[in-house]
């Protein structure tokens, strides 16, 4: 597949797209800054900017199989990036015919309820900005969609196990989340699909099978 990574210099696109290469597939890593991009073989930074209009995403992600967005403000930017940034990539991605469209999310971010649990209060604002970009594409698209909200990131190791979750809060390895979202791509289980992973004993291929 020719892949369409967004936010491509992020920690999680930075492992993500050394596995979609690994799996043989070329990249088209899309970021402000692309000089900063991870090299691999198979991988093509384009500057991409998430403020632009919809007609000058489109020229951009023109030809390729599937999009992926991971990019993410850090709570600089949530309402043009987080939020209407991600609708404009589905506007474009749809008007394009492209029907894959991996959206990387938060824990619960369309579960409004569970926000004042301790492990999301102090992400309020993020989840907000994640839930107008979730339930657009859950809504407002016909796109083959799959949304992975996982739960707060770690820097440790991946261990390839996790845990598909209704009812948990917890952690997981940037690594696994970005194997969640590489895997996502060619396991069918997981169109249509909102994701809710922590770390777990479920291999991750597994995991999304059973979904």
């Amino acid at each position: 597949m020719d892949v369409f990574v967004i936010g491509s210099t992020g920690r999680v696109a930075t492992s993500l797209i050394g596995q979609l290469t690994a799996d043989g597939h070329t990249v088209r890593a899309a970021a402000r800054q692309p000089e900063n991009v991870v090299k691999h073989d198979g991988v093509v930074p384009v500057t991409f900017d998430l403020h632009a209009s919809v007609e000058e995403m489109q020229e951009l992600m023109a030809g390729v199989d599937a999009v992926l967005f991971v990019a993410g403000s850090r709570g600089r930017d949530l309402l043009q990036t987080d939020a209407f940034g991600a609708v404009k990539t589905m506007q474009a991605t749809e008007s394009l015919g492209i029907k894959r469209y991996v959206l990387l999310s938060s824990l619960y971010a369309l579960e409004p309820d569970k926000w004042s649990h301790p492990n999301l209060s102090k992400i309020m604002d993020y989840n907000v900005a994640k839930f107008f970009a979730d339930n657009y594409l859950v809504t407002n698209t016909k796109l083959d969609y799959t949304i992975v909200q996982p739960g707060a990131l770690s820097e440790k190791e991946g261990t390839g196990m996790i845990t598909v979750t209704e009812d948990a809060y917890g952690s997981i390895a940037i690594e696994d989340v970005a194997s969640v979202l590489a895997k996502s791509l060619s396991t069918p289980e997981t169109i249509g699909k909102v994701i809710k992973i922590v770390e777990g004993t479920t291999p991750i291929q597994k995991a999304l099978e059973d979904l």
